[in-house]
């Protein structure tokens, strides 16, 4: 009985952190970055429906290093702050709490902008 329930435990923390977004959002709110120590985006592959109506992501990961961190999908009107050395040592250190949501850089929040099938 023990032994069923530490495997079930493992098992939900290993799929917890997998998933890349809430199942009923669609457009989706957030996804996922790759992140370096130096704050430099690598890229993340993802698994996505085959349709181009819906736009959520079903698991990304980090294959090529990097930490995993969550990050807002940039709203209607919005757009993402420019790559560069700024942001790179903006999300180094907001990275450390695995994610982007909220944080900004020069007073623009941090976002990406939403994939597009």
């Amino acid at each position: 009985m023990i032994r069923t329930i530490s495997i079930l435990a493992s098992l939900a923390a290993i799929a917890a952190p997998a998933s890349a977004q809430p199942i009923g959002e669609n457009p989706p709110t957030k996804t996922i970055q790759c992140i370096e120590v130096g704050g430099r985006l690598i890229p993340a592959v993802c698994k996505v429906p085959g349709s181009r109506l819906d736009l959520r992501e079903d698991i990304c990961t980090c294959p090529d290093g990097g930490q995993r961190v969550e990050v807002a999908i940039c709203a209607k009107g919005q757009t993402p702050p420019p790559e560069g050395r700024t942001l790179n040592r903006a999300r180094a250190t907001a990275a450390r709490d695995g994610t982007l949501a909220g944080d900004t850089v020069d007073g623009r929040p941090i976002c990406v902008a939403p994939r597009r099938p």
